[in-house]
This record gives C-alpha cells, sequence and structure tokens, in this order.
C-alpha cells in the first residue's frame, strides 16, 4: 500500500536523504534532456549521432557507477559502527581508486573511438556526429568518476545536500556552456561535449575538495592505502557485473534502434533520456536506501533495516504510479521541444505511452536494488543481473524478431518484459534473510 499521508519518523529519515538525492540525480537527466534538445534543433543525424555517443559514454561511465554505489554503503556501515574516521579513510581511498580508473579510461579508449562508432552500424552524418563528439567528450571522463565516488562517500556519511548543491551548479552551468559553444560559436556536436567537459571537472574539484577538508579535520589519512583500494575495487567487482547486464541490455536496445531507422533511433535517443529523467530519478529512494541500510547493519539494528525495506518498496511504487500522469500529460509540449525533425515527432506518443506504463514497475525495481546494494549483497545482484538479461534477450526475440513489433515492442519489451524480471529475482531474495549481514565490513 502507498505511504500514509502522515510521515513517520522513518519516512522522515529517507525523505531527507532522497529528496535532496532526486535534486541531484535529476539535475544530471534535465541536462540530458536540455542538451538533447538543442542538438536535436540541428537536424536528426547530429541528433541520431548524440544517441550513440551517449550510450557509449554512459555505458563507459555506468560500468563503474559502483565508484558510487560500493562506497556509500562501505562509509556508512563504518560510520553506523561508530568508526567515522575510518568511514573517511574509506572514502579517499574510494577517491584514488576513481582517479586511476578514470585515466586508464581515457588512455585506452580514446583511440578506439572510430571502432565503438562503427559497432552500432552507423554510417554518413550520424558516425561523424558521434565521433566528434566522443573525441572531445572523453576528456571529462576521469573528473566524472571523481564525481561518482566524492558522492559516494558523502551520501554514505549521511550528507545527501552537498552532492546536490554542486550537481545543481555544475549542470546550470553546463546547459549554459553548451546553449554559448553550440549556437553562439557555431560549434555544433562539438560545443556540447566541450561544455560537458568543463562542467565535469569543476564539479569534481568541488566535491573532492569537501570530502578531503572533511578527512583532515578526523585526522583521516590522504594516501592512498592499498589494503582499503583493494576492498574498494573488490566490493564494487560484483556491482561491475550487476551493472555490466545493465549496460548491455540498454546497448542492445539502442543497437536494435539504430537498425529500425535514423528517425527510430532519434526517438529512442529521446526515450532515454525521458527514461533518465523519470525512472532513474525514482533511484533517489534507492539511494536513500542504500545509506540507511548500510547504516543499519553497521549499527546492527535488524528491525530497522526490515521497516526501511518495507517503506522503500512502498514509497517507489507510489511515486512511480504518481509521475505517469504528469508525464503522459506533456506528450504534445515534448513533441514541440525535443526536435523539429517530423518524422522524430510522430515516435514520441510512442515513446511516451510506453514509458509511463512501466513507472511504477521501475519504482519498485530501483528501490529493491538500492536496498540489496546496501546491504553488500552484490554477487547475487550480478548472478541475477546476467540471469534478467537473459530473459530480455528471449524477450526481444519473440516480440521485435519474430513478431516483428518494430519500435512499440522494442520499448515494451525494456519496460515490461525486462523490468518485470529484475522485479521478481530481487523480490525473491528481500523476502529471506540471506542478504542481512550486520557489522563494520
Amino acid at each position: 500500500m502507498p505511504p500514509r499521508r502522515r510521515l513517520t519518523p522513518l519516512d522522515r529519515d529517507i525523505m531527507r536523504l532522497a529528496v535532496p538525492s532526486l535534486g541531484a540525480l535529476i539535475a544530471e537527466p534535465i541536462f540530458v534532456l536540455t542538451d538533447t534538445a538543442m542538438v536535436g534543433h540541428l537536424g536528426a543525424s547530429p541528433l541520431a549521432g548524440l544517441a550513440v555517443a551517449s550510450t557509449v559514454l554512459q555505458t563507459a561511465v555506468g560500468l563503474l557507477i559502483f565508484l558510487a554505489y560500493a562506497t556509500t554503503p562501505i562509509v556508512a556501515r563504518r560510520l553506523g559502527f561508530g568508526d567515522r574516521p575510518g568511514a573517511l579513510a574509506a572514502g579517499i581511498d574510494g577517491l584514488w581508486l576513481a582517479l586511476g580508473l578514470g585515466a586508464l579510461l581515457l588512455v585506452a579508449l580514446l583511440p578506439l573511438s572510430p571502432a565503438i562508432v562503427g559497432l552500432f552500424g552507423v554510417e554518413g552524418a550520424v558516425a561523424d556526429a558521434a565521433l566528434e563528439y566522443l573525441s572531445i567528450a572523453w576528456w571529462g571522463i576521469p573528473g566524472m568518476l571523481l564525481v561518482l565516488a566524492a558522492t559516494g562517500v558523502l551520501r554514505g556519511l549521511q550528507d545527501a545536500r552537498t552532492p546536490l548543491v554542486v550537481a545543481a551548479a555544475g549542470f546550470a552551468a553546463n546547459i549554459a556552456l553548451n546553449a554559448a559553444l553550440i549556437y553562439g560559436l557555431g560549434l555544433g556536436v562539438a560545443g556540447s561535449a566541450l561544455g560537458t567537459v568543463i562542467a565535469q571537472w569543476g564539479m569534481a574539484a568541488v566535491l573532492t575538495g569537501v570530502v578531503v577538508r572533511a578527512a583532515r579535520r578526523e585526522g583521516a589519512r590522504l594516501r592512498p592505502g592499498p589494503t582499503g583500494i583493494r576492498a574498494a575495487a573488490h566490493a564494487g567487482s560484483w556491482l561491475l557485473v550487476r551493472t555490466i547486464s545493465l549496460r548491455v541490455a540498454l546497448i542492445v536496445t539502442v543497437v536494435i534502434a539504430a537498425d529500425l531507422g535514423t528517425a527510430e533511433l532519434a526517438a529512442t535517443q529521446i526515450w532515454f533520456a525521458l527514461y533518465s529523467l523519470l525512472a532513474l530519478g525514482l533511484d533517489a529512494l534507492a539511494i536513500a536506501g542504500q545509506a540507511l541500510i548500510g547504516h543499519g547493519l553497521g549499527a546492527g539494528d535488524v528491525p530497522r533495516v526490515h521497516a526501511i525495506t518495507r517503506r522503500l518498496v512502498a514509497w517507489g511504487v507510489a511515486v512511480g504510479a504518481a509521475l505517469m500522469v504528469p508525464l503522459l500529460a506533456s506528450t504534445p509540449l515534448l513533441a514541440v521541444a525535443m526536435t523539429s525533425d517530423e518524422s522524430v515527432r510522430a515516435l514520441i506518443p510512442l515513446a511516451v505511452v510506453t514509458l509511463a506504463v512501466g513507472l511504477p514497475l521501475a519504482g519498485l525495481v530501483f528501490v529493491l536494488d538500492g536496498v540489496l546494494i546496501g546491504a553488500g549483497d552484490g554477487r547475487y545482484l550480478a548472478v541475477t543481473g546476467i540471469l534478467n538479461l537473459a530473459v530480455y534477450g528471449a524477450v526481444l526475440a519473440i516480440v521485435v524478431g519474430m513478431l516483428g513489433a518494430g519500435l512499440a515492442g522494442l520499448f515494451i519489451s525494456f519496460m515490461v518484459g525486462y523490468l518485470a524480471a529484475r522485479a521478481a529475482t530481487l523480490g525473491w531474495r528481500v523476502r529471506g534473510t540471506a542478504w542481512i549481514l550486520t557489522g563494520a565490513r
């Protein structure tokens, strides 16, 4: 059942973390949506190229989301155990790991950009736009990973407000930069990528500074600790596998859309931008769950952990259902705002309706995922992630392949088939007790 109108103390704890986290999460999809609209008015080919480039970059960053998701429960557990200096030391190790991985990604993937774009099967103006964007955007990857790690540290410390303030300022600057560079200087897609890189490094500098100052106040070490870095990498390794399964599902969706045509691929970029704004916005509740579950297990308070889980499930489904109405009502506005290409505009109502249908299910999936991440149950998430991906592949083969359902079948297969598989595996685990382990580690 949905949460009661009168908030309980537990509801207030959830909202204290979820509301600022929601603001921080929505800041990025709003930028992506705005940036998509800016590039969309350059034409269908630049927008389709942005769809390819964005998928590649979001995959690279998304695979390392454990820098935030593994750091949050590690820090929260030690904080719940009463070891604040130890919590900050673990956070510093996460920052060093993020910087090293970011540098490796830049060196390894920058020269591979042409080959990566070629994997999507796009040619001509679409391929040129994608490659132009990627060649610049890779330079912001180390900064983006530092942002992830620092945000995870602060959430583990039960501070969701600072990431919100920095995200809002950073993405507001990003939008202004992109508008000036895309239109003012006439740089087109390259201007969009350059504005993003500048904003990413600015955010990284501010958030890293906040964590370092807190560590100095507590007397925590600032040098990288090999043991701590290995522990952070180990904690994130299963989450990496879990995230790979999620990103493969998204990549497969984009590849199939590319095969359907340029307009379909451009519409898929708009669909994913909306998905990031709404469905991933529900991840704010999951982030609150990560911090609160980790803290509760560190303190050994199992009844509170169960209570948090029940309330998160109620909030997730209720918020997902509540978002359906404004999304559907915004369809005419989105058709005008997102693109001037008539063939793409004609597909936007389909994208909006199929997205709205799956929002309550998305809310359930995200909060259950957050609960198990907060508990450090990465191995289960990894194994079932692969299983869910196999189910999605089977659904696509039937709906899009055998039945030829086209773009509608593609969207429905993701929002209903894939999310239902994830909800089933996550729900089965949470009903048991194997995921509940107390203590600082």
